[in-house]
Order: C-alpha cells, then sequence, then structure tokens
C-alpha cells in the first residue's frame, strides 16, 4: 500500500474508546509515531489479547461503570470516541465526564459519528452546515450525541469535533468487497438510483491526524470518498480485479436485509467533502473505492 500522510503534530498521549477496527488501525499508526497509546475494549479476553499483541495500554470498559483503577486519563492530550449508542447514549460522557474535564493535558475530542443524521436527500449532495434531519432511530442517537460532545467542553480550551463516517472498508477478512467474493457472502442489492459513500479505513486515521492538526472547536467532517455509486459497482469492480463473476443482483424488495440494512438502504445521499481539503489539508489515499480495492488485491495477494 502507499505510504500514509501523518501531518506534522507532536507526540502526545491518545486515549480511544473503543478500540475496534477503525481505532485500532490509527493506533498502530500513532504508537509507531511514538504516541502513547491507550484504550478500551468490552472484555478481559480481548483487553489481555490487545496489550500483548500491541503493546498499548487496554482497559475494560462496557460503559455501565467507570473505569476501574486510578486515572486513566493520566496525561492524555487526545480522545477519539468510536462508540456507538447503545442502553447509554454516550459512556464515555456517563461514566467519564468530569474525570476528562479534569485532565489539564486533554486538548482535543473526536467523535466518530454517521451520515444517517442527514437522513434521506433523495440522491441529495448533503454538506456539514445543513441541520441533520434523520429519519431512522439510529439516526436521532447519533445526532444526540454529536450534541453531547459539542456541548460537553463549552467554556474549556479542549476542541471538540465530529466525523461522519462512511461506509467502511479496508483489508481483513470480509471486510471489503475481494474478501466477500471470495467468501461467497458478496450480495448485490437492487434498488435503482440508491447511491451512497465508502471510505477506506486508513483514510479515517488521516483525517483524524489532520484535524489533530489544525483543530477547530465544534468543527463538523463529511469523512467519504470521492465518488458516490451504487452498491454494485464496487462489488462488480472488485470480481473483475480476482476474475469471478459478480453475484446476480437481488431486487431490494424481495431482499432478506436485517433491520439496520433495510433502514440504510431506506436514504439516499451524497456527502460533499471539501471540507476535508479546504479546511483540514487532508488528502486522501484512496479518493474511490477503486484505488482502495487494487491496493488491497496488491498487498493480500488476493488477483
Amino acid at each position: 500500500m502507499p505510504a500514509l500522510p501523518v501531518p506534522t503534530i507532536a507526540p502526545g498521549h491518545v486515549f480511544f474508546f473503543g478500540l475496534g477496527y477503525t481505532a485500532l488501525r490509527l493506533a498502530r499508526r500513532m504508537r509507531d509515531a511514538g504516541w502513547q497509546v491507550s484504550g478500551t475494549v468490552r472484555s478481559e479476553e480481548k483487553a489481555a489479547a490487545l496489550a500483548a499483541q500491541e503493546g498499548v495500554t487496554v482497559h475494560v470498559f462496557d460503559g455501565t461503570a467507570p473505569i476501574a483503577g486510578s486515572e486513566p486519563f493520566a496525561g492524555v492530550t487526545h480522545v477519539v470516541d468510536t462508540v456507538p449508542p447503545r442502553a447509554i447514549l454516550v459512556p464515555a460522557l456517563a461514566q467519564h465526564r468530569e474525570d476528562l474535564k479534569a485532565c489539564r493535558t486533554l486538548r482535543w475530542i473526536g467523535y466518530l459519528s454517521t451520515p444517517a443524521v442527514y437522513g434521506d436527500r433523495q440522491g441529495g449532495v448533503v454538506r456539514e452546515d445543513e441541520v441533520p434531519t434523520p429519519g431512522s432511530k439510529r439516526g436521532e442517537l447519533r445526532a444526540a450525541a454529536e450534541q453531547a460532545w459539542l456541548g460537553a467542553f463549552t467554556g474549556s480550551a479542549v476542541s471538540v469535533q465530529v466525523f461522519r463516517v462512511a461506509g467502511i472498508y479496508g483489508p481483513g477478512a470480509g471486510r471489503n468487497a475481494i474478501a466477500q467474493l471470495k467468501a461467497g457472502r458478496a450480495r448485490i442489492i437492487d434498488k435503482p438510483g440508491q447511491v451512497f459513500n465508502r471510505i477506506q479505513v486508513d483514510d479515517i486515521g488521516s483525517v483524524l491526524l489532520a484535524s489533530m492538526a489544525r483543530p477547530r472547536d465544534g468543527g463538523i467532517y463529511n469523512v467519504a470518498d470521492t465518488e458516490a455509486c451504487s452498491p454494485a459497482d464496487p462489488i462488480v469492480f472488485a470480481a473483475g480485479l480476482i476474475g469471478v463473476d459478480p453475484p446476480v443482483a437481488v431486487p431490494f424488495d424481495s431482499a432478506d436485509l436485517s433491520d439496520m440494512a433495510r433502514s440504510f438502504y431506506s436514504e439516499c445521499k451524497r456527502l460533499d467533502t471539501s471540507r476535508l481539503t479546504d479546511e483540514l489539508g487532508a488528502q486522501l489515499t484512496y479518493p474511490t473505492y477503486r484505488e482502495g480495492l487494487r491496493a488491497i488485491v496488491e498487498v493480500d495477494g488476493m488477483s
């Protein structure tokens, strides 16, 4: 894969609420660049495995109780929250609002949200300064979580940013159309006119790093590639890369979809991403799914 950009920023101590797929890839980049890295997972077993494998500090945190131990945020300069709303809207704030506000070294917070806050725009282009009009419970909860974070540090020196992240793909089993085709799990859902943006997982990290280098309190950013397209396009392209036939398209009305997937397909929008370049100076390594999927083929030898 191409060398990933790392903005000029002095290493500090980054804390991730939720060391999942996206956060862990960024955590490794920051660790290798000299940052102290810590974060949370939901089980003791996973915490032990990650601490041993990655050389980072891992805490167990499921949102129902504070992190055990003394001063988990000692020296923390940056916080990334990837935890979606569940029974608790924002677990980090529910359990550690005062601890974070008391952290004198803290200067930047990023919350990873979703374009679901915009609701359905019937294929129209949406920009960050438009008023959210969520059309699903998921979108409503995310919009409320955004506001909770944006209002939590009013009047402080801490800069809080929101990142509305498009559909994530990247290296790893099941995380991209190539792996799904190989496993026989790729599906093309045919819904005429349906389009959405995607984002390669490491480009999310690049955007967050760019924001850390150029913080703006209250900043909201669409984190997406430059080409909204149909659900079929990346799968057909991936099939061509590895020399297999794409799956037969299934009409949306007869597709067996989860409630979340059906909710996802009920909304159609194109994300404007000019703020990423104009304000943050971020440069996507994978501006469309084509570059992202080609890189996966080259690295993983899946062709």
